[in-house]
C-alpha cells in the first residue's frame, strides 16, 4: 500500500503490533513518528524502520502525559507537516486478577493507560486532521472488549470503552474527511518475538493459532491507506474465528 507523503503517529512502537506496523508503513513510504515508554526496545525499532526510510522520529513518552504527547505532536508536525495517520496501539494487557481481586489502583492504571493514553493521542491530532480535510484513526481495541474476559474485567471494560468511542467519534468526523476504526484482535503472538510472522497453536480460535504481528498490521494498515475512505466507525474483529471463551 501507498504512504507516500502522509506521516502517521504510532504509540506503543516498540514491540510486537505497534511494530510491525510501523515497519509495514515503513516500507510504504510514511512518514514515521514513534512513540514507546520502553526506550531501549523503541530504539531498534527507530534503526529497524531507518533501514527503510530516513523519515523517522522516535521519542520515549508517556501517552497518560497529555502535556507531552502534544509536544510530540507539535515536533513532528512542524517536522513533517501534518499527521495524517493515528494508530493508538499503546496499552496493558497482562495482569489477570478476579474483579475481587483487581485493586482500585489496578482499575485506574488501566483506565488512565488504555482508555486515557487514546483519548489524549486523539485529541492532539483530531483538530488538525478535520482542519486538513483527511485523517485516519485506528484504536486496536480486543476481543476482550467484545466478549468480555474472566479475570480481565478491568482490561476488557477499557477495550470496551475503546470501540465504543471509536463508534461515537466516528460520526463526530466523517464528514471532515476522518475516519475512526477498531481492530480487536484475538489471541495474538508474543510481543517480544521480533519475528512478525511468528504463530503458536492456539485452542482459542477455530484455526488452531495465535495471529501474526504482520497479519495484525496489515489490517491496520489497510484501514489507515486511502483504500479504506469508505470504510469508519468499525470495530474489525482479527481473531482467527475466535472461540467465545
Amino acid at each position: 500500500m501507498e504512504f507516500k507523503g502522509k506521516t502517521a503517529f504510532i504509540t506503543g512502537a516498540a514491540v510486537g503490533i505497534g511494530r510491525a506496523v510501523a515497519l509495514q508503513l515503513a516500507k510504504g513510504g510514511a512518514n514515521l513518528v514513534l512513540i514507546d515508554l520502553n526506550s531501549e526496545a523503541l530504539q531498534k525499532t527507530e534503526e529497524e524502520t531507518k533501514g527503510i526510510t530516513e523519515n523517522v522520529l522516535a521519542y520515549t513518552c508517556d501517552v497518560t502525559d497529555y502535556a507531552a504527547v502534544s509536544d510530540v505532536v507539535e515536533a513532528a508536525t512542524k517536522q513533517f507537516g501534518s499527521i495524517d495517520i493515528l494508530v493508538n496501539n499503546a496499552a496493558l494487557w497482562r495482569d489477570r486478577a478476579s474483579f475481587s481481586e483487581a485493586d482500585v489502583a489496578l482499575w485506574k492504571r488501566y483506565l488512565d493507560v488504555n482508555i486515557m493514553g487514546t483519548v489524549y493521542c486523539t485529541k492532539a491530532v483530531i483538530d488538525r486532521m478535520t482542519d486538513n480535510g483527511y485523517g485516519r484513526i485506528i484504536n486496536v481495541a480486543s476481543v476482550a472488549g467484545v466478549y468480555g474476559n474472566a479475570k480481565m474485567t478491568h482490561y476488557s471494560a477499557t477495550k470496551g470503552a475503546v470501540i465504543a468511542l471509536t463508534k461515537a467519534l466516528a460520526k463526530e468526523v466523517a464528514d471532515k474527511g476522518v475516519t475512526v476504526n477498531a481492530v480487536s484482535p484475538g489471541s495474538v503472538s508474543p510481543a517480544d518475538n521480533p519475528d512478525i510472522d511468528f504463530s503458536k497453536p492456539s485452542d482459542l480460535s477455530f484455526t488452531g493459532r495465535t495471529g501474526t504481528d504482520r497479519e495484525n498490521a496489515d489490517l491496520i494498515c489497510f484501514l489507515a491507506s486511502d483504500k479504506a475512505g469508505y470504510i469508519s466507525g468499525q470495530n474489525i474483529q482479527i481473531d482467527g474465528c475466535r472461540k467465545k471463551m
